[in-house]
This record gives structure tokens, C-alpha cells and sequence, in this order.
């Protein structure tokens, strides 16, 4: 009895420790809100310590007609720049065989694209080589869903320049990825969806994490759909070939968090490339970025490819890794994630739509005024009418119903309000943008 009772007690303060860290009740009921309101899709994993704390899977994976396919906790969606993490673990691994330095430049593989004896493995890993994103002034939308060979999309890149000098500043771009899975590809001899299973998810046995193929409902892949005119509309598939190693993977909440554990656990990389990968310069790290939360250290990605949108998180003090993946989404993208970490961390947080709102007369009129941001070419008038509020912009009036006292929405156009009346702020919500407008005097 000597010998069991501080092994007993040792595994009671762990369990106590699990249970305040994931409070699987209230994110049942956040997640509740969300799917009765029709506000998200997707599915959700939370580890501790290596091990689920929780798993959830809300909404649809696929709808056809009047037919809803709903998805599970093992449903794979598409991750977009999460690929990105993958990547850059995969150049390090390079690096720590003697196959790659950071110094290396981009003359080596690809002389013809500008700047090229200039740009380093380095300045792409942070985004600082000045290359043109793909994405962008190149009718992109048209061609998205076209295959395209390395030259096609090399040529692309090429014929585009350069935005800025290389290493002078850090701006977002999906070239830099791309070409850095187009040299995993040159320096491993195979592709990289080989590369990827050769390097990491056979390593972790993910099985559920490969590259994309058509989406398939028979290997329980989801479909994105955006929500537009009070309905949800299927978007167009993007064809693997245009991203690689910049957003082509395809995974699901679960095997995210087996990945970003091990990763910090050194089961892919060595201690020192991991702190080369954190080291953040201007807010960008190496293949991720800080998710820092009440002074808690976090590091992670996000990603969006059509309109699926994906994030994974670890915060290596609490041992906490959080994914969150949706191929449909209308409650802002933010707000998710803020709820779904406060809920972890144990955080003040009201569920949204938890408790009736009734708001009186007087208590509109403080939200009334004209509200202004230089990001937006027009003013937004908040005024009521019989006690309802209503917002007018752009010639568009729109009535928005509470979800909490400080917070309103209208659905048929997916629009969000939130006011923060200590700083006169009108914070209007989109499901990927957030715009701050301030009250005017």
C-alpha cells in the first residue's frame, strides 16, 4: 500500500490537471451553438500530453440536392498552408543532413526566376525573397482548378519579377514554398507527396495526412462550400499541382496534433532546428508563426485553400495541441478560435446565443452614431428603428438581431457586429477579415 498510494495520488493531480485544462462541457456547448445555428462546419482535436482530450465534428462534409453527408471525427479535409509547417521541417531535415544550407541560394535550382543569386533558403522559410506571389495578378481564379506543370507555374513566377529587394522586408507568399517543395523534390529524387511520406507521416503514422487527389466522399473527404444569398454554395477544387508544398496537403484535426507534438518533442527535427523555426522575425517564424495567448508561448499555422480554412496550434508550457479544421464557415474564423482557446485556458467566455438577449430602447441608442475606418471607402451609419438596429453602408441597409449585448449579426448576408464602447469601436466581422471603424465625434 506504501508503494501504491503515491503512484495513485501522482496519477490523481495528473488527472485533475487534464480536466482543468479541457473543459469538454463547455466546448460541446460552443460547438452546439455553432451547428444549431447552421454558423460552421468542420471538425476539432484538442490533445494534452500527447493524448485527445477532445474530438468533435459539427455540420457537413458534403452536400448534394436535398442529400447532407455528415461528416466524423476521422473526415480529411483539405489544409492549405498548414502544408507550409511540413515543408519547412522537411528543408531542415535536409539541412541537418548535410543536403542543404540556409545560405543556399536560389541559383542553384532555378537561375532563370529574378533575384535568384540573391534569395537564400532563409529568406524564403521567412518570406522575405521579394518574389511575386502566384496567387495574386495572374487570373489565378480562372486557373485554379487546371493542372500545371513545374515550368507552367516556374514561367509564371518568372514572369511576374519582384515585389521588393531580397531580405528587406517579410511579406506573405506562397512562391516561396512552392519552390522550396519543388527542391525537396530535386534533392530527395521523388515527388513530394513520396517526400512527405517518407519523412513524416510514416515516421507518426499518419494515415490520415497525404497529398490531394480529386475530393472523394468514398475515402470520407469533405467538400467546401461558401455561404452566400442564405445558402451554402459548392466551391470549385483547386488542382494539388498549383500549390505543393506551399497548400496541397490533405489531413484531419487529429493527425495535426500528433504532428505539431512530435515536432516539438524532437521526433522530426533536432532541438536547434525547431528554435530556428520559432525564431520570429518581423512575426514570422520559419514554417510558423507565434499564437501567443495570456502570456503563454504559442506557435503554429494556418491555412485556407478554397473555402476550407485550417489551424494548429501548441503551446509546449501547457503541452497543448489545438486543430481546427472547416470546409464551411460563417461565424467569424477568429471568434472561434478565440472561444476555443479561452475555453482551454480556462479563460472568462460566454457561449454565444446561451442566454436571451433583450435590449431595450435605451440601451441601442448607445450604439447609434456614423462609423469610420481609412481601411473602407464608405462610412457605416448604426442607427435604430422600433427597437431594432440597423446598419446602413454603401447604399445597403441591413437589420441585425443580438447574439450578446455588444454583439450582433445578420445571416442572410453573413455579417457580424461587435461594439467595444470603451474605445467608441465598431469591430465588423467577415469570416476571414475583421475591419475596426471608430465612432464619429
Amino acid at each position: 500500500m506504501r508503494l501504491l498510494f503515491p503512484a495513485f495520488t501522482l496519477l490523481l493531480l495528473n488527472f485533475t490537471s487534464f480536466s482543468q485544462t479541457v473543459n469538454v462541457k463547455k466546448l460541446d456547448s460552443l460547438f452546439d451553438a455553432l451547428e444549431n445555428h447552421g454558423l460552421a462546419n468542420g471538425s476539432i482535436a484538442i490533445s494534452v500530453n500527447g493524448k485527445i482530450a477532445y474530438q468533435r465534428a459539427i455540420g457537413f462534409a458534403m452536400m448534394d440536392g436535398d442529400k447532407t453527408i455528415k461528416p466524423d471525427i476521422n473526415t480529411k479535409y483539405r489544409i492549405g498552408s498548414i502544408t507550409k509547417e511540413f515543408t519547412a521541417v522537411m528543408i531542415f531535415q535536409l539541412i541537418e543532413e548535410g543536403k542543404l544550407s540556409l545560405d543556399k541560394t536560389l541559383a542553384t535550382w532555378f537561375p532563370q526566376l529574378p533575384n535568384a543569386n540573391k534569395i537564400t533558403i532563409r529568406e524564403m522559410l521567412y518570406h522575405r525573397s521579394g518574389l511575386h506571389d502566384y496567387t495574386h495578378d495572374t487570373n489565378y481564379p480562372e486557373w485554379i482548378d487546371k493542372p500545371k506543370t513545374h515550368d507552367e507555374m516556374l514561367a509564371i513566377i518568372a514572369s511576374k519579377g519582384s515585389d521588393f529587394e531580397p531580405g528587406s522586408k517579410a511579406d506573405y507568399c506562397n512562391t516561396n514554398y512552392l519552390l522550396l517543395s519543388y527542391i525537396i523534390e530535386k534533392i530527395d529524387a521523388m515527388p513530394f507527396a513520396q517526400a512527405v511520406e517518407k519523412r513524416i507521416t510514416s515516421k507518426l503514422g499518419l494515415k490520415n495526412t497525404y497529398y490531394a487527389m480529386p475530393i472523394s466522399i468514398e475515402r470520407n473527404e469533405a467538400t467546401s462550400y461558401k455561404y452566400a444569398d442564405s445558402s451554402w454554395k459548392k466551391e470549385k477544387q483547386t488542382d494539388p499541382t498549383i500549390h505543393c508544398g506551399a497548400g496541397s496537403l490533405v489531413s484531419m484535426p487529429t493527425d495535426l496534433t500528433i504532428f505539431i507534438q512530435n515536432l516539438f518533442n524532437g521526433k522530426l527535427i533536432s532541438r536547434a532546428s525547431l528554435d530556428s523555426m520559432k525564431t520570429m522575425i518581423d512575426g514570422y517564424g520559419m514554417g510558423m508563426f507565434p499564437y501567443d495567448f495570456n502570456n503563454v508561448k504559442g506557435y503554429g499555422h494556418g491555412g485556407r485553400v478554397e473555402e476550407f480554412y485550417s489551424w494548429v496550434w501548441y503551446y509546449p508550457e501547457k503541452k497543448l495541441a489545438i486543430s481546427y479544421i472547416t470546409n464551411g464557415i460563417l461565424f467569424p474564423r477568429t471568434d472561434i478560435m478565440n472561444g476555443i482557446r479561452k475555453i482551454c485556458f480556462n479563460d472568462d467566455y460566454t457561449i454565444p446565443f446561451s442566454k436571451p438577449v433583450v435590449l431595450t430602447s435605451k440601451d441601442l441608442d448607445k450604439f447609434s452614431g456614423t462609423y469610420s475606418s481609412n481601411d473602407l471607402p464608405f462610412k457605416v451609419v448604426c442607427k435604430k428603428d422600433n427597437n431594432k438596429l440597423i446598419f446602413e453602408a454603401a447604399g445597403r441597409s441591413m437589420e441585425a438581431e443580438p447574439v450578446s449585448t455588444y454583439y450582433f449579426m445578420n445571416l442572410k448576408t453573413g455579417s457580424f457586429f461587435e461594439f467595444v464602447p470603451a474605445k467608441e469601436e465598431l469591430q465588423i466581422k467577415e469570416t476571414d477579415n475583421v475591419y475596426y471603424l471608430q465612432r464619429e465625434k
